[in-house]
């Protein structure tokens, strides 16, 4: 037990914020108790190996998150893609969930095309928070001001 230099607010902001895109999604569509299961089953065995590993080298596992997120920013430009060149009609008029409207305040009209946008500024935010995480020292003091996933501070809906 020692001392996280203020790392912990930033991850747990990171946490919640993860769980709004997955609450953002579920409202989509509710998956049925077989595919629930194996997300379940596949967290609880993620959860012990990566406790384990990152009681071995944090700087891996934060290195390994943020490239994690990169991808993530890949997928949702890929997505935002398609529904440009009209590949997703149906998601090109649908309405915004009101959690994700909510959440990152999108306001009155906001369709899934704002909530994507919203979500990929928040994976490229956490492939930066991790990619820095990675390559500081672990007694150095959390570089990362606190409330930034909150406050919608990098939500980038242009």
């Amino acid at each position: 037990m020692q001392r996280d230099h203020g790392w912990i607010h930033t991850l747990i902001e990171e946490a919640e914020n993860e769980r709004m895109h997955l609450m953002t999604f579920l409202a989509l569509r509710r998956p049925g108790p077989l595919f629930r299961g194996s997300v379940i089953a596949t967290q609880f065995i993620f959860t012990g190996a990566f406790s384990l590993l990152y009681m071995i080298s944090p700087h891996f596992c934060h290195r390994f998150v943020g490239y994690l997120e990169e991808q993530a920013v890949v997928t949702y430009t890929d997505i935002l893609d398609q529904l440009d060149s009209g590949k997703l009609p149906m998601w090109t008029s649908l309405p915004a969930p009101e959690i994700a409207a909510n959440y990152w305040k999108l306001g009155p009209g906001a369709v899934m095309r704002d909530v994507i946008l919203a979500i990929r500024a928040d994976e490229a935010h956490h492939r930066v928070v991790n990619h820095t995480l990675g390559d500081m020292d672990l007694k150095q003091p959390n570089p990362f001001r606190l409330g930034h996933e909150a406050e919608g501070h990098f939500k980038n809906t242009k």
